[in-house]
């Protein structure tokens, strides 16, 4: 369903159709095209659960909250909730001929890791090129991930949960175990910019901090309140983000309040005065030196550019 206000974007509920109360799906990007109407393939969409793309050949482009990127053999793409999306497309704007293969899982599905929650939460990056070592073993566990998916959705009767201690039950425990697997290697991931993974002792700090960003980043970009909420000093807020992301707690306030103002622009046909006001503004003129300055263009240019 398209939300009120939206121009293109569609919103995507978790629905297994093949009627698994698993909250995960082991599909391939051929399987996708064909479930798919080709209106709805060719507009951005939102989901409102996780998407891993592993591509094994072909190539293609896609797009991610207004970053393009390549899709080829070894591209790993991870779409969070919330994200928006164009899925992968051909030069002639066709879905992609895409070997790949994704997994569609519910938040609530991947086993409580403390070392994935970085990869969750929605603050890592969402494409990888992996090298031919790291493709092998991400391919591996994909792989076996289709197997153990085929077997419950081939040894279970639609619209049934199973008993506690069945074939069913193991096997939806398996694939949950192997999802945290591919998870964790995620996070062994170096940061497609060549950043090393974050260090332990600030990721709680930062993790604690986007959470809380992601509820008052329209009311607030001051390090200051988010630290008082935090219960930390300023400085150790912004060293614990620069730890995590190479970038200051003001950068990905700011950030992320651009985020939102690209989509409203691309998405909507609200007035920009009336973006401006909802993310925190009270001048136009305002809200549009700072858009320009996050993005390297105006408002309107931006807009324009998306239509």
């Amino acid at each position: 369903m398209v939300e009120s206000g939206q121009r293109e974007v569609i919103d995507i509920a978790y629905d297994n159709p093949d009627r698994l109360h698993t909250g995960v799906e082991v599909l391939t990007f051929d399987t996708l095209k064909l479930r798919l109407k080709s209106s709805v393939a060719r507009r951005p969409s939102r989901l409102d659960f996780h998407q891993v793309m592993l591509v094994r050949g072909g190539e293609g482009t896609t797009m991610v909250d207004f970053v393009t990127h390549p899709c080829a053999r070894g591209t790993l793409l991870h779409l969070r909730p919330g994200q928006v999306q164009r899925l992968p497309s051909g030069t002639n704007g066709r879905p992609a001929d895409l070997d790949a293969v994704l997994l569609l899982f519910t938040a609530d599905f991947p086993p409580p890791l403390p070392a994935t929650h970085e990869v969750l939460h929605g603050f890592g990056p969402a494409a990888w090129r992996l090298p031919p070592d790291e493709f092998d073993a991400f391919d591996r566990t994909v792989t076996e991930m289709e197997t153990e998916y085929r077997t419950l959705r081939d040894g279970q009767p639609p619209d049934t949960t199973a008993p506690a201690g069945t074939d069913a039950e193991l096997t939806g425990a398996l694939l949950r175990q192997l999802l945290g697997a591919l998870l964790i290697r995620m996070a062994r991931l170096t940061d497609p910019a060549g950043r090393p993974v974050p260090a332990a002792p600030g990721t709680e700090v930062h993790l604690a901090f986007r959470r809380e960003l992601e509820h008052s980043f329209t009311t607030t970009r001051n390090v200051e309140d988010y630290a008082a909420r935090l219960g930390c000093s300023p400085r150790t807020l912004t060293r614990a983000c620069l730890a995590a992301t190479g970038r200051s707690a003001k950068q990905l306030a700011d950030a992320r309040v651009a985020l939102q103002a690209q989509r409203l622009l691309a998405h909507t046909d609200l007035p920009v005065a009336a973006i401006g006001r909802a993310l925190g503004f009270t001048e136009a003129t305002n809200f549009g030196k700072f858009f320009a300055r996050e993005t390297g263009r105006p408002p309107g240019d931006f807009r324009r550019a998306q239509r």
